[in-house]
């Protein structure tokens, strides 16, 4: 069982070989802890809602796939840190996930901004995600990137009411090309808010 934190830091990093021993069990905690933190909304796009688990996950998979160890470690965390929610904050991350080329070339040049569009809605109260990098998602040609990383800072109120499982929510993608919502179940709920302090 992995120890959840409010910070991704150096030492809470397995050693290459006691990761590789227990990778299987852990990738069997990681899949359960997964099952209510995916949100689909509308044909295509999905939010993938992070945790300390899932960016620890992301971090030691990088470290064992590549080898670069502790140099490798400190781009790692500069990189999978920012995305571990704390105090009131919700972080994730969205695929706009279309298979055919054409299909996908045409879809991401009608949604230029889309990064701007997405918010999640708590008691009918928007909270607008703000991106976690400098990055611009959305190219000189108005085309979105097909991944987009994402924090919602909540009020204490709203955390109050999703750890206390009153809160009704919604994941909203408002852009004129992509107009669509999804509402959360009380899992996803309750799995969202054992991140919030």
């Amino acid at each position: 069982m992995i120890e959840r934190h409010t910070s991704l830091k150096a030492e809470h990093i397995l050693p290459p070989d006691r990761f590789a021993a227990e990778r299987s069990a852990l990738q069997a905690e990681l899949r359960a802890h997964k099952q209510h933190r995916r949100i689909d909304v509308g044909p295509f796009a999905s939010v993938f809602f992070e945790s300390y688990f899932t960016m620890w996950w992301q971090t030691q998979e990088m470290l064992r796939v590549e080898g670069g160890g502790a140099e490798q470690l400190v781009d790692e965390l500069e990189a999978y840190a920012p995305l571990v929610p704390s105090g009131r904050t919700l972080t994730a991350t969205m695929m706009l996930q279309i298979e055919d080329p054409v299909r996908r070339q045409r879809e991401l040049s009608r949604l230029g901004g889309i990064e701007h569009e997405v918010s999640v809605v708590i008691d009918g109260v928007a909270v607008k995600g703000e991106a976690d990098d400098d990055l611009d998602r959305t190219n000189a040609d108005g085309k979105a990137s097909s991944v987009h990383f994402f924090i919602f800072s909540l009020s204490d109120a709203q955390a109050a009411a999703m750890k206390d499982g009153s809160a009704e929510v919604q994941l909203r993608i408002s852009h004129p090309n992509y107009n669509h919502m999804a509402g959360l179940t009380a899992d996803q709920i309750a799995s969202l808010a054992a991140d919030l302090s």
